[in-house]
């Protein structure tokens, strides 16, 4: 009866199957951001907990101190190894370096702040998530009481990480 007809798709059909397509790639590459932004998150939790490990073993090797007798030393990984904290766990030529410039790498355009109490008693690192760049902020902090955590206040000059 219709044997003239021809077998295929027609132009409506292709067109939805395009737009579902467009639909579920969407869908996939929110998904992505999202995994990417929390890969970043593990990243300077993980960085910083190298430095909460490392500072011990420099506190061990070094007379049982953070640093030498310095006025209080702050700032994001350029103060960090930069003037005024010559002779603190910051500067180890080492695992310390690499995991702050990791840090900072990993969560983009938020400073690591790291602080040495002036004794070299203490010590303090913060990283904001990137994860929480765009939203209300979360920051990873670790100290020499043996905390790593997260907390909604950003560490500032504390040579601990604040109550949260």
């Amino acid at each position: 009866m219709y044997k003239n007809r021809s077998r295929g798709f027609t132009l409506i059909e292709l067109l939805v199957v395009i737009a579902i397509i467009g639909i579920l790639s969407a869908v996939v590459l929110a998904s992505l951001n999202t995994a990417r932004s929390k890969g970043n998150d593990a990243a300077v939790q993980s960085d910083l907990s190298t430095i909460q490990t490392q500072a011990e073993i420099y506190y061990g090797d070094n007379g049982n101190k953070y640093g030498a007798n310095v006025a209080l030393a702050s700032g994001g990984v350029s103060g960090c190894n930069g003037a005024g904290v010559a002779t603190t766990l910051f500067v180890d030529p080492g695992s310390i370096v690499n995991a702050l410039v990791g840090a900072e790498n990993a969560n983009g355009s938020a400073l690591v702040v790291c602080n040495v109490a002036a004794a070299g008693v203490a010590y303090a690192v913060a990283s904001q998530l990137p994860s929480t760049l765009t939203g209300t902020a979360s920051y990873w902090c670790v100290d020499s009481t043996g905390f790593a955590g997260s907390r909604s206040t950003a560490l500032g000059t504390a040579t601990a990480c604040p109550a949260s």
